[in-house]
């Protein structure tokens, strides 16, 4: 073999030689180097007295194999959360525990988490946490103070509620399974809130109206509010549906109606969906209010006009000689002259502007804590979200669109998008009794100047053998 290619043979062997012990090496380098398991989701800070979380792992090569959760205080380890079975690549490890069960107790400690893969390493070391994090055992709930409360509240009403409550990160006022939002109210050293709750016109004896305060650690403490339920009936009435109306109605409201469809279908579509579709509107509306007061005094009522729809009534839909659907109608449809001003109720904030369903064009005004106006089936607009009102300062013109009959003015009153009965809001009398008494009793500023009359006095619900209706 001449001296040339003895010398590349020989060189060939070398780097096989040299692969063969560095690619092992190499090998077992890059194994070595693997992350272990991840731990991908945030942990508590606050450990309360049944802290419910989950800890999410995620193995980087291979599958999760044991899985282990402890609080460790005063150099004592506690196993909260363990599995030792095949988890995965990916898993969600669920912890749940009674703290004091477990001999821990109020003060701080150390949240740790041990996992482990079955991706082979040449050397596995000591095992140790892949998170360890400090936290606070606090096993005391939040206090809960009543300082005032409206006495004596019916169905479709409201109630004022003044409160005190501390170390407490969420607050809610709740009637049954609905919640009311909360507002700082008074002076800052008096760390008190106010909520107004709304009945809804069916609520039932016994339904627990209740503050629940929950802190950081997820202590919870509840108190019932006091007050005593006076009921309260609303009528019925019958809606007559004509052929005439729905060939008028039915396309402007559903025009993506298919035209095999026959017109009283789409006539109950648009009852029954889309009025869904405006009470979520409502309720989304209601969640953006002034964390203060806007009103001052009694709601108005419109000049010279007739109450012809009441609150709360129930209506039975009849189309040639039956009945076809029954829904509830939510507010008082106020009849006057064709394209009337439509005047402020109080003052306030424009929250919403513009078309909305069976309401046909709305305006929905804003007044702080909770509280708020709607006008509907306008035909034109004057205002746009975000302006300032004065009480009195015209927001439209009445007209007939949406799901209306004839020209005329819806008007709601809703508390965080529930509907309420307008009747108490026209009622100087109602305001100081059921919302500035006890705030007074609360020893907290009284709203605005609840001493004057709504203008024309408060009508009554009347009804009506023809009806401007929705």
């Amino acid at each position: 073999m001449p001296p040339r290619s003895r010398f590349k043979a020989g060189l060939l062997a070398v780097l096989l030689v040299i692969f063969a012990i560095v690619a092992p090496i190499s090998y077992l380098g890059w194994r070595q180097t693997v992350p272990g398991v991840r731990a991908s989701r945030a942990l508590p800070r606050f450990i309360g007295q049944t802290p419910a979380f989950t800890v999410t792992l995620e193995a980087s090569r291979g599958n999760v194999t044991r899985a282990e959760v402890r609080v460790v205080q005063g150099g004592r380890p506690v196993t909260v959360a363990k599995s030792d079975a095949p988890l995965g690549p990916r898993a969600e490890l669920p912890v749940r525990f009674e703290t004091a069960s477990l001999g821990l107790r109020e003060g701080a400690a150390t949240l740790e988490v041990w996992a482990r893969d079955d991706f082979w390493r040449p050397f596995r070391g000591a095992e140790r946490p892949i998170v360890s994090t400090p936290v606070t055992i606090d096993l005391t709930p939040p206090k809960v103070e009543i300082l005032a409360a409206t006495r004596y509240v019916s169905p479709g009403g409201v109630q004022l509620v003044a409160f005190r409550v501390s170390d407490a990160q969420r607050t809610d006022v709740t009637v049954g399974q609905r919640a009311f939002p909360s507002f700082a109210y008074g002076p800052p050293d008096k760390g008190a809130r106010v909520a107004l709750v709304a009945l809804p016109y069916d609520h039932a004896a016994g339904t627990p109206i209740a503050i629940t305060a929950r802190d950081e650690a997820g202590n919870v403490a509840a108190r019932g509010v006091p007050g005593q339920l006076k009921p309260r009936a609303f009528p019925r009435d019958t809606i007559k549906i004509s052929d005439a109306f729905l060939q008028i109605k039915v396309p402007e409201l559903l025009p993506q109606r298919p035209p095999s469809q026959p017109l009283l279908d789409a006539f109950l579509v648009i009852n029954r969906e889309q009025r869904k579709q405006a009470e979520t509107t409502k309720r989304e509306v209601g969640a953006r209010t002034a964390e203060t007061p806007l009103w001052e005094g009694p709601f108005t009522q419109p000049r010279n006009t007739k109450v012809f729809s009441n609150f709360a009534e129930t209506r039975t839909y009849v189309y040639e000689g039956r009945a076809v659907d029954t829904q509830v109608h939510y507010g008082y449809d106020l009849a006057s002259t064709k394209q009337s001003p439509v005047p402020a109720a109080n003052a306030g904030v424009v929250a919403f502007a513009g078309p909305l369903t069976i309401y046909g064009n709305v305006v929905i005004l804003d007044h702080g804590l909770g509280l708020q106006t709607l006008y509907a089936h306008l035909s034109s607009i004057e205002v746009k979200v975000g302006d300032r009102v004065t009480k009195g300062q015209e927001l439209g013109r009445t007209g007939a669109t949406g799901l209306a009959i004839g020209d005329h003015l819806h008007f709601e009153v809703l508390v965080s998008g529930v509907s309420v009965t307008p009747l108490e809001w026209w009622d100087a009398k109602w305001i100081r009794d059921r919302v500035n008494r006890p705030l007074k009793e609360a020893g907290l500023p009284e709203i605005g100047n609840a001493g004057g009359v709504a203008r024309d006095g408060p009508a009554r619900p009347v009804s009506a053998a023809r009806r401007r209706a929705r």
